[in-house]
Parts: C-alpha cells; structure tokens; sequence
C-alpha cells in the first residue's frame, strides 16, 4: 500500500487571500464601506510571522499580582517590549497577560478578568490576550478546583469577542512549572507572536521545566535534522520551508510517485529526499538510516502524511477503512517504535503528529478519517510517558480548515460556511500548521508533551 500526501492538505503558499476574494473584497476600499452599511462580517487581515519583526506591536499589559506575574513582567523587559502593570485609558495595547497562577477561589477572578476587560477596547488589531493559570485536578477542593476551570469558560469566551485578528489563548502550569520555566517563556513568546496567528481559543499545558532557550528566536532550530513525511506539497511542504528557515536541515520524504514534487521541495530548502511508502514494515528503520548517514543525527520527526477515503459509513468498503487507518495511524505508531527502540539516537527526539478536528468533533462521511486522526491523538498521549525519561517530547496538532487545493475544490456554499465557522471569520493557511508545528518540534517547548493543539482559528464546532 503506498502512503500518498494528504489529500486534504494539497499545495501552494500564500494562496490564502488570493483564493478567499470574499476578504479580499471587504478588506479592499469599496467592499469595507459595503460590509459596514450591510452589517456583513469583515475578516482581519492577520499578522503572520516575519524573520526580524517585532515581537508585538504595542505595550503589554501584565496582570496578576503574584511573584510569577512580577518574574515574567521582568522576562518580557528583557526582551524590550514595553511592558504596563496598569493600563491607562487611552493605552493602545498590543498584548494583556493575566497571570492567575496562584487562584484558590471563585471570587479571586473578578478583580484581573473585569480589569482585562477595561482594557479590551483599547487593543490593537492582531493583538494577543493570554491567561497562565494552573489545572483543574479532580484531587483538588471543590473551590480551587471550580476557579480554575473557571477560566476555561472565560477564555474561549472572550476568545469570541475579540475582533480584528485580536486572539485568546491559554497557557496552564502543572504544579511546580513557574512562569519562567522554559516551556512557559516558549509558550508565551509563541502566542504572542505571528506564529500562532491562526490559533485562537486554545489551552497549551507545560508539564515540566525541561527544554532549553534558542540562542537566536529568528533561528530557534539551529543544527537540527528533521523528517517530514508527506512532504511533496501542501502543508507537508510548508512544514519543510518553514522548518527549513528555522535552522533545519530536512528530510523530506513521500511516495515515489510524487518524485519529481518531492526533489523540487528537496531542492528549494537544501534539504534531501526519501521516497517511500511509509506503511512499509521498514520505513521506520529506512528513514533512521538515511538521517544518519545523510545527516549525522535525527532530533524532529513530523508525521503528516495522510489520506482520506471518505464515504458515508453505511457506503463504506473495507479498502477505504483500511487505508486510511494503514497510512493515517498505524505507519505512525510502527515507526514511533522503531525511533523509541533505536540506539543511535543519542539527543532528545521530538515527534509531531498531524492530527484533525474531524477527530475531536468528527465530520459527516469521515468515520475512516476521523477515527485514525482521533487515535493520532491517542496516541501521542500515551507515547508522552515513554519519550519523557528520554528528555523527548511528542505532540499533535489539529489542523481546522485550511486554504488548499482541496479545500479550493469545495463548492462554493460549502467552502464559504466552512471559512466563516471559526472566530476569525476566514481559513488558515499551511504556513499556519508550519509555525505551530516548528514551535512544537523545538527545545523551547521541551516541557510540553501529549498536547493536542487546535490550529484552526477557533473553529465553532468542538471545543
């Protein structure tokens, strides 16, 4: 059976605008004027990271009054933002930070959740709010355990009412991870930045203080070697290019019938290819071994190969079952052995998964597809504790629509729903499953494991 590159994923960069002319229009001179007198919604245009830009644009506002929201007001200093305690009425901010690491009670949010909504008003466009908070453990009293649950209801709620770009996200602490640790420096440098511009509504955990800070944040994957599976094109493509511009060399790999597509991305990032089909009983094993002998070494695995086979399940045939859950899951956890069982990978592995929100929410005619992204959840789960004591780290990402040449093919009513259903009003692009990605695959983010991480604009159905 050979392993294809997503179909759902299919190709270029930066089609995004061009392909969405409903934005294009109402972002243009004429069409901002019609959307106002007709009340029609008014997708922002997002800011996306940049080699050398500004972190954020505009103060940031640190709210909490506890050591950690003191040591991480002196962390963003450090960086040279330009960091508020208080803000003032006519403050035009570009970030608030509620810290809300200590919260025992119900009664203790009132005071930094209201002052962050004094201060909503006053944000910029493509601003970023974030709350640190702690989980919500069953093994807790029933009062910490309710105010910290209570700040999931508040952050994906807020997350709805920001406009302009504006996104909500989360950040929890497992007990004993301070607000400098380095999974939590990581994660707040990754919301705050152009990277997470499609990642709205979302919680990250930090379940440790392992990792390490970049040297350079324009180049945080420096010296390392990845392998992209399904690299030929779409979102497998920008995944190379991207980590390709973080410092990665890359091994692109894909079946050999996308051949030529494969040598072209090979080429274009100075990366190498491997043809393969990856449901092979080796693939695990021929992929080490050409890392090794190309490159010396292996430090990021990201799995993104994939297929879909869709069809009512009532209409549904064996073959389509099988090959999805063959390409989709099972290769995935045959090579995650082989990578877990090999002694020449001497430094901590990072593995990605490519997972789905049809997988979380599940989607009509995807019973196949859905059940093998929702095992890919399953399983980088349970693969966290066994990569853990070897200082490694897995997670997944959730796609939600994002602009391609399949989703191009959509009719059109279908399409437009499907680009409206989320929070920013309009799809992602493959770059934006990219940048969640290489933040994920990095040592900053070595103390966040067994994520699911939704890279889908907050898409209205699921969580």
């Amino acid at each position: 059976m050979m392993a294809q590159s997503p179909q759902r994923d299919a190709t270029p960069t930066h089609t995004a605008l061009v392909a969405d002319s409903y934005s294009r229009f109402v972002n243009g001179r004429l069409g901002r004027g019609v959307a106002g007198r007709l009340g029609l919604p008014r997708p922002a245009v997002l800011r996306r990271y940049a080699p050398g830009e500004a972190l954020i644009p505009g103060p940031v506002l640190v709210l909490g009054t506890t050591p950690g929201a003191d040591a991480l007001a002196q962390v963003l200093l450090e960086w040279k933002l330009d960091v508020r305690r208080h803000a003032g009425p006519k403050d035009k901010l570009g970030a608030i930070i509620v810290v809300l690491d200590d919260l025992a009670s119900p009664e203790e949010l009132s005071e930094p959740i209201r002052s962050a909504g004094a201060s909503l008003r006053g944000l910029r466009a493509n601003a970023r709010l974030l709350t640190i908070s702690r989980p919500a453990g069953a093994e807790l009293e029933p009062e910490m355990a309710a105010a910290r649950q209570a700040v999931d209801g508040i952050l994906r709620s807020l997350a709805k009412e920001l406009r302009r770009g504006a996104t909500a996200n989360g950040i929890i602490l497992a007990e004993g991870v301070t607000t400098t640790d380095v999974g939590t420096i990581g994660a707040v440098r990754f919301f705050l930045s152009g990277r997470s511009a499609f990642v709205d509504g979302q919680f990250l955990c930090v379940d440790s203080g392992a990792g390490q800070l970049p040297q350079s944040w324009d180049r945080p994957l420096a010296g390392k070697v990845a392998v992209v599976t399904g690299g030929a094109r779409g979102i497998g493509a920008a995944i190379a290019r991207t980590l390709a511009r973080d410092g990665v060399v890359v091994v692109v790999v894909d079946v050999p019938a996308s051949g030529d597509q494969l040598a072209a991305v090979a080429n274009s990032i100075r990366g190498t290819a491997l043809q393969l089909d990856i449901t092979a009983a080796a693939a695990g094993q021929r992929i080490l071994d050409h890392a090794l002998a190309r490159h010396g070494r292996l430090d990021i695995v990201v799995h993104n190969a994939g297929i879909t086979r869709d069809k009512l399940l009532a209409n549904m045939d064996a073959a389509r079952w099988d090959a999805v859950i063959a390409v989709n899951l099972s290769a995935q956890l045959r090579m995650n052995r082989d990578f877990l069982g090999s002694a020449a990978l001497t430094g901590p592995l990072r593995i990605v998964s490519v997972a789905s929100t049809s997988g979380i929410a599940g989607n009509r005619g995807q019973t196949n597809y859905a059940a093998s992204k929702a095992g890919v959840i399953g399983m980088v789960r349970a693969t966290a504790k066994l990569l853990a004591p070897l200082g490694g780290s897995v997670n997944a990402v959730a796609p939600g629509f994002i602009e391609t040449d399949m989703t191009a093919r959509m009719p059109f009513a279908t399409r437009e729903l499907a680009r409206r259903l989320n929070s920013l009003q309009q799809g992602g692009w493959p770059e934006d499953v990219a940048e969640t990605i290489a933040f994920l695959a990095s040592d900053a983010a070595g103390g966040i494991s067994g994520n699911v991480l939704r890279v889908c604009g907050q898409n209205l159905v699921g969580q």
